[in-house]
């Protein structure tokens, strides 16, 4: 079902339009199909397995070029690699990649259209929905992880000018990474939003009780995705707390207010097992708590949680501005709330028109 702006009437005639979606797959498009990896940096036609440098090198001598001379990409330490650069208009259509270097220590990048400030910027592991630096099976509609270390994103990333994705590794070791972006180069309606991804920490919360996921949003949009990566320093339930997203000049009060945090992530009842008497980790195509580290324990403090929400069939829409924020609240004494002060980390994920306010400083990860 995803699909980069509308396909309509002119799909149907052949226009270069980007999208495709399994109701309209059939449809021929003048669209041109590419693809960018270590095989081919650049993505141009008839350039894929030149290469006669690279990470196969050695296991290829026998063969020579086109036999997986270059299948990956060594990343060294305290640098950045520049994955891949676009002249558009287009769509990224589907990322996969494999990296092999501390998930919150790797740092993607994306500017849209020439912009000198990225749209997104996350840890790798956060963007694909596994924050605590393990392996995590997601099956969803927007992102899938897959055995053994597969990340695979599906997020439908249009842009009119260009594109360009970089990775930077943070980290005191070198990291080998393999990675493929597909996307297509077509028109792209001017309602075309760009995707955006802030990724936020706080240990514990600057305000007690209260989590913020995402604030100083200007310009028009949608809100489309959350994950967060919870930590519990307060034994019993800790998922009491309310969503709100603050939206169009609202102030004291939100426009939308969930009723709970595991009702939010599409659970219910503390996302307990009532047979086992533990958690019960699922994952779907909306939502899906997907971690639970140790998986055998429950109520305990330190114990971790993987959750996501994607808003593919409600985005929250905005005019204007938007901020987003969960509480943090469990149980005390008596059947009262408790304002926890957990560690908590989250990505956001919005479409909007450039120019997008800037982010704050991309907090530490650890």
């Amino acid at each position: 079902m995803w699909f980069c702006g509308g396909l309509g009437t002119a799909a149907m005639f052949g226009a270069a339009n980007v999208g495709s979606e399994l109701g309209t797959l059939y449809q021929v498009s003048k669209a041109k199909s590419r693809s960018i990896s270590p095989e081919n940096f650049t993505g141009e036609k008839g350039k894929a397995g030149m290469a006669t440098e690279g990470t196969g090198k050695n296991a290829a001598r026998e063969l020579g070029r086109t036999w997986k001379v270059s299948p990956s990409v060594a990343i060294k330490s305290k640098s950045t690699f520049t994955l891949g650069e676009i002249k558009g208009p287009g769509c990224i259509q589907q990322i996969w990649m494999t990296p092999t270097g501390n998930f919150r220590r790797s740092i993607l990048r994306f500017y849209w259209d020439g912009e000198t400030e990225p749209s997104i910027e996350c840890p790798v592991g956060d963007f694909f929905a596994c924050g605590w630096g393990k392996y995590s099976q997601i099956n969803s509609l927007a992102v899938c992880v897959n055995p053994g270390s597969a990340f695979n994103c599906y997020w439908p990333m249009p842009f009119h000018k260009s594109a360009k994705i970089t990775m930077e590794n943070t980290d005191d070791k070198d990291m080998v990474l393999y990675y493929q972006i597909n996307y297509e180069l077509a028109s792209v309606p001017r309602s075309a939003g760009h995707l955006h991804a802030q990724f936020r920490r706080e240990a514990p919360q600057k305000q007690k009780g209260t989590y913020t996921l995402l604030d100083g949003v200007r310009g028009q949009g949608q809100y489309v995705g959350t994950y967060m990566a919870w930590e519990v320093h307060s034994p019993g339930w800790w998922g009491e707390g309310e969503i709100k997203f603050f939206m169009d000049g609202d102030q004291e009060f939100p426009t939308i207010c969930g009723t709970g945090t595991e009702d939010y992530f599409c659970g219910s009842y503390n996302f307990e097992n009532r047979e086992t008497k533990k958690y019960q980790v699922f994952t779907t195509p909306y939502s899906g708590l997907a971690q639970v580290l140790p998986p055998d324990k429950i109520y305990e403090v330190g114990q971790k949680f993987g959750l996501y929400r994607w808003h593919i069939t409600d985005p929250i829409r905005f005019e204007k501005d938007l901020k987003v924020t969960i509480q943090a609240l469990g149980w005390q004494s008596g059947g009262r709330y408790l304002q926890l002060e957990d560690n908590i980390s989250s990505v956001a994920f919005w479409y909007q028109k450039e120019p997008h306010a800037p982010f704050p400083k991309l907090p530490a990860t650890e």
